[in-house]
């Protein structure tokens, strides 16, 4: 093999390339999905479960952010975004400018927005007017909530994500976020930091609350307080529950109908589930 000669080298490459095509022909459609990382462990789950029963298709999945997702939606480099917030009007406007399309909304899963604290935290409730003063910097000490005499340490998202412009729509109400919040990449990270520092909080899906506790939630001062459980997601009773969505840019055919109904099947549901979600069912 070290004496190879130039041509030699040249057949050996050229047959690596056939075999390359011949692999890529036989490999079926591929389908790609991206976005939301609230949602990118739900995706993969469901890929894992789809391509063990259909191995022609391959299914990749990654995160980024709802933000990301949809820009890849637009660009054309995703075919499905993954978001866990609605899409907004001048994503909308690019995506008809580009594929004159108004692309499909699919809910395909519910989920409460979860405030997470502590375990070690004696706070467990908040009305959604004392959340958004935490995130707005005008309460800053866990004493005025009813907790001990210590600052309050406060985690948030990157404005990629779509949780990050749920919470300020739903709980500031477009208000900007205070200085002080600490922005981190990912849910994973947010779950770890409160879950390491007894006077954080921090925000995200549901199906992430692990070594954290949930902060039950009140619409306001005189209503009951609720955790974002099935029941109470699915009734609406929780206060910031939500849906998952998928967007694709037309109506699903091929491949990718059959995933979208995997998905939207008591198989594809049970998973939601399972990783923590409620199903949209």
């Amino acid at each position: 093999m070290h004496n190879l000669n130039s041509f030699g080298k040249i057949i050996i490459l050229t047959l690596g390339i056939v075999a390359l095509f011949a692999a890529m022909a036989g490999a079926g459609e591929r389908l790609t999905v991206k976005g939301s990382d609230t949602m990118v462990i739900l995706g993969q789950r469901w890929a894992e479960a789809f391509m063990a029963s259909h191995p022609e298709t391959v299914v990749q999945v990654t995160g980024g952010g709802s933000g990301v997702g949809f820009a890849a939606l637009i660009n054309g480099t995703t075919d499905i975004c993954e978001a866990s917030r609605p899409i907004k009007p001048k994503e909308q406007q690019s995506l008809k400018s580009r594929f004159n399309t108004t692309g499909v909304e699919i809910p395909v899963a519910r989920d409460g927005l979860t405030v997470y604290l502590n375990e070690a935290n004696p706070v467990s409730e908040l009305t959604i007017k004392q959340l958004a003063a935490v995130y707005s910097g005008e309460i800053t000490n866990w004493k005025e909530l009813g907790g001990e005499d210590a600052r309050i340490i406060v985690y948030g998202r990157e404005n990629s994500s779509g949780t990050y412009v749920y919470f300020k729509d739903e709980v500031l109400k477009g208000e900007d976020f205070a200085p002080q919040v600490q922005t981190l990449p990912g849910t994973a990270a947010i779950v770890n930091a409160v879950a390491k520092d007894k006077n954080g909080i921090g925000y995200g899906g549901a199906a992430y609350a692990k070594g954290v506790k949930y902060c039950a939630l009140k619409a306001d001062a005189q209503s009951p307080a609720f955790k974002p459980d099935l029941e109470h997601v699915k009734s609406g009773a929780y206060p910031l529950s939500r849906y998952l969505f998928w967007y694709l840019r037309n109506k699903p055919s091929g491949d990718m109908k059959t995933f979208v109904d995997f998905v939207l099947s008591a198989e594809g549901q049970k998973i939601v589930s399972e990783v923590g979600y409620f199903p949209v069912q």
